[in-house]
């Protein structure tokens, strides 16, 4: 193997130095900042912070308000994940087979992951809308119960899940045509030579093969249904009705932002950042043994 060698010893290091500070600028300086505030208690308006040691977490965990929000935050991210990567992989394996017109489509289908979170919400809220929607409406003729997200919690969840997770489809379809145009065609072919049918191929060769790129997605998109749904939430539901919406990302906002009580959201911040570390944790520990590499 070649190793690549620079003329200059300091080259490498500035190569790397933009996405050091951007890292430390945007991680690890607020992770920090969130650690030190969840321990005081810091006036909104300005004054000395009050050493309070581990008062703020023992408020939260001894409120039902906050479990119900951990609670929301699983049934969110578990249906944000499964809905975006399963779409995805069976969109791309769709827009994988030769048909006129393939680029247009591929192309099509990358375009919801251009649109901003906040705007992909406003969409699906016209659909859900129990006045003017295509769904409340399609479901009238079928059923006599209220499709209503205004008055039914599982309901409002259902449209952030689907719109926080059509965000995300076409990142992806994109990674999982990769992986599908990856595989040799030869290995396909001989598996149908053996007499495999189609959903037997599918299963047996090209889900293993492209099961690195799918445990990627389901950390990447578990990752992101916790961090980066704050938009959809904000725009649609604001944590309604009730609190059937309030995650644990909307909550720490709304208490740190609205309710100024900024030690108990930098302390929900810690404790939402050690859920997702420990998740990730676990799914390398256990998943990552049934990947195929």
């Amino acid at each position: 193997m070649r190793r690549t060698v620079f003329a200059n010893r300091w080259l490498p290091y500035l190569l790397v130095l933009p996405q050091v500070l951007v890292t430390v600028v945007f991680f690890f300086w607020p992770a920090a900042k969130s650690f030190y505030l969840s321990v005081f208690k810091s006036p909104p308006f300005g004054g000395r912070d009050i050493f309070v040691g581990l008062d703020n977490f023992t408020a939260l965990l001894t409120t039902s308000d906050y479990y119900d929000s951990v609670v929301s935050s699983f049934v969110f991210a578990g249906g944000v994940t499964g809905l975006s990567v399963v779409g995805g992989l069976v969109v791309a394996a769709l827009a994988n087979q030769k048909i006129r017109g393939l680029t247009l489509y591929r192309t099509a289908l990358l375009w919801p992951y251009g649109i901003a979170p906040a705007i992909a919400g406003i969409i699906f809220l016209f659909i859900f809308h129990p006045a003017y929607g295509i769904l409340p409406y399609f479901f009238s003729f079928v059923t006599a119960y209220e499709f209503n997200w205004l008055l039914r919690g599982w309901i409002a969840m259902a449209l952030v899940i689907t719109a926080t997770a059509w965000t995300h489809l076409g990142y992806n379809i994109a990674f999982f045509l990769a992986g599908l145009q990856a595989i040799p065609t030869s290995v396909v072919e001989a598996a149908s030579v053996d007499g495999a049918g189609p959903v037997r191929r599918f299963t047996a060769i090209v889900l293993p093969l492209i099961s690195p790129v799918t445990f990627y997605l389901v950390v990447v998109n578990m990752v992101f249904a916790f961090f980066g749904s704050f938009g959809v939430i904000h725009a649609v539901t604001l944590g309604g009705p009730g609190h059937a919406t309030e995650i644990m990302v909307y909550k720490l906002w709304k208490d740190g932002f609205i309710g100024l009580d900024l030690g108990s959201s930098a302390a929900q911040s810690v404790i939402l950042m050690a859920v997702v570390i420990g998740l990730t944790v676990l799914q390398f520990r256990f998943a990552e043994k049934k990947v195929t590499y």
